[in-house]
């Protein structure tokens, strides 16, 4: 069990990291254009945070979960899934959503790794 978590959780980081680092190549593009991989990406993180979330109160009974940092994190997750939905097929990416997305990636993390 502990090792379906420990896979669950190293997909759930590179999908996260994945979403950054692909928003982030679009820095010096002229028109920006929002990958695809963003979107499947997030779809990844999201059913491996929610496996994760699942089998959490199984391999630790004693411990309390969060659930307010948990669904604060599948708030902000959902919302980078729309934006990125919406936008997927757009020719030109505009430079306010591109920099919301980040700025909601960049949050989903720190508040997985701020908020304990």
């Amino acid at each position: 069990m502990t090792t379906i978590n420990t896979g669950l959780l190293i997909i759930h980081i590179l999908s996260v990291i994945a979403i950054l680092s692909l928003l982030l190549l679009q820095w010096n593009k002229n028109p920006r254009k929002l990958n695809p991989g963003i979107v499947h990406a997030g779809l990844t993180a999201l059913v491996a945070g929610l496996a994760l979330m699942g089998m959490s109160s199984t391999l630790n009974p004693d411990e309390t979960i969060n659930y307010l940092k948990y669904t604060i994190k599948l708030l902000v997750l959902v919302t980078i899934l729309i934006i990125s939905y919406r936008n997927v097929k757009k020719l030109s990416l505009a430079k306010k959503t591109w920099l919301v997305l980040i700025g909601l990636t960049v949050t989903n993390i720190l508040i997985a790794l701020i908020w304990v």
